[in-house]
């Protein structure tokens, strides 16, 4: 494939920097890094504010406009959004608090919603205003999405739905002002029949419950959500599809999202790399191996994104996608604290209850990357999709 980037592109790149330069400033710049893998919990407050200063200025929801749904965001093409990311990255500016509504909920309503839903939300995430989480996994149901047991029936009363049951490993539950839910609203259905994509607002008191799930470190990164009858304002693609819409999310989730995520991957690869050079470890022929096969890996799976750029109707585009980042980042993990040897088993700061497991930036990088094979679907699940729907194997028995 032949890509590059034209004239257009490299002014759209030249407005990117000098605005990130103008704007990153103050708090912004101080909170510049915050938020990243294991750490998405700390610094929301400044966070959200960032968010409304990138949607001052239209800088949410690129590409919208493509999709025929522009809510005063600019207008850019695949590769002006690609220029966008790399020098977001380039600026080492706060990792983004609003990233599920903007490429997860957003992309879904487009495809999905009606004009109706799409003109209720998109502007709110287009101007930084409102924050979603998700509401897929579920206690006891592993990596299976289809073994969904939230319910969720008419009401009768309001409209919409009341929903009753519990998510669990929810990002941002405490801070979100909504969640989109998969339930099922058919009684007696089972697996993917009968389930609906649902959009739940989350302050109702007595209704939602939000407990946070306290890690060794001592921090909360995610969460359990408990709904007790609580009202679901809206669902998308119609009652009983919300199987097709959830596949659908998680085909964004897995596929053009990563290109995005691979800027990220090379800076923590650098600093793994600087990391290695500082210690000297670099010099152990088998480790330096190890390194440049990461790098090797890094361009691959960039070019590969590239290449599937924009195309639609591959069936294992997304799940090839998830099985290359999510053993490539593990790994990474892993090397983190290889280069650094003993001294990485030793935490940055004493002992004290408030934070009794501290952890220094490579040992967050090593344990977080331990869920990356997990979520968003298991490995396994992954080859299960390949092995089923591209390759024609017989069904895994259930």
């Amino acid at each position: 494939m032949d890509f590059s980037f034209g004239p257009d592109d490299t002014a759209f790149r030249e407005e990117a920097r000098a605005w990130l330069e103008a704007h990153l400033v103050g708090a912004y710049a101080a909170a510049a890094g915050t938020g990243g893998p294991g750490s998405e919990h700390e610094g929301v407050a400044i966070r959200r504010e960032w968010e409304r200063e990138l949607g001052r200025d239209g800088w949410i929801g690129l590409g919208w406009e493509n999709r025929g749904a522009g809510h005063g965001n600019r207008r850019a093409s695949l590769t002006q959004q690609v220029v966008w990311a790399e020098e977001y990255a380039r600026a080492d500016a706060p990792a983004r608090v609003g990233h599920i509504g903007e490429n997860l909920l957003a992309p879904t309503l487009i495809a999905y919603g009606s004009e109706a839903q799409q003109r209720r939300f998109l502007p709110a995430v287009a101007r930084g205003d409102a924050l979603w989480c998700q509401g897929y996994s579920e206690p006891d149901a592993g990596s299976d999405l289809a073994a969904v047991r939230t319910a969720a029936v008419p009401d009768r009363s309001r409209g919409g739905h009341r929903v009753t049951g519990q998510k669990i490993w929810t990002s941002l539950a405490r801070e979100a002002d909504w969640c989109f839910v998969l339930a099922r609203t058919e009684p007696g259905s089972r697996r993917h029949h009968g389930l609906s994509f649902l959009l739940v607002p989350m302050d109702q008191p007595g209704r939602i419950e939000v407990r946070p799930i306290r890690q060794m470190s001592g921090t909360s990164e995610f969460n359990e959500v408990f709904f007790d009858g609580a009202h679901a304002e809206e669902c998308v693609g119609g009652e009983g599809n919300g199987w097709t819409v959830a596949m659908g999310l998680l085909a964004l989730e897995r596929g053009v999202s990563t290109l995005v995520q691979q800027i990220g991957f090379a800076a923590e690869l650098g600093r793994v790399v600087r990391a290695a050079v500082d210690s000297g470890s670099v010099t152990d022929p088998v480790l330096r191996e190890r390194l440049v096969r990461q790098w090797a890996q890094l361009r691959t799976m960039r070019w590969n994104a590239l290449r599937t750029l924009g195309s639609t109707g591959d069936p294992g585009a997304p799940s090839v996608a998830k099985l290359l980042w999510g053993g490539w980042h593990q790994r990474l993990g892993e090397l983190a604290v290889q280069v650094r040897g003993a001294a990485a088993a030793v935490g940055p700061d004493d002992w004290s209850a408030k934070a009794p497991y501290g952890l220094d930036e490579a040992q967050r990088l090593f344990l977080f990357t331990r869920s990356d094979t997990v979520y968003g679907g298991s490995d396994e699940i992954q080859r299960n999709i390949i092995a089923e729907r591209v390759l024609g194997l017989p069904r895994e028995p259930r």
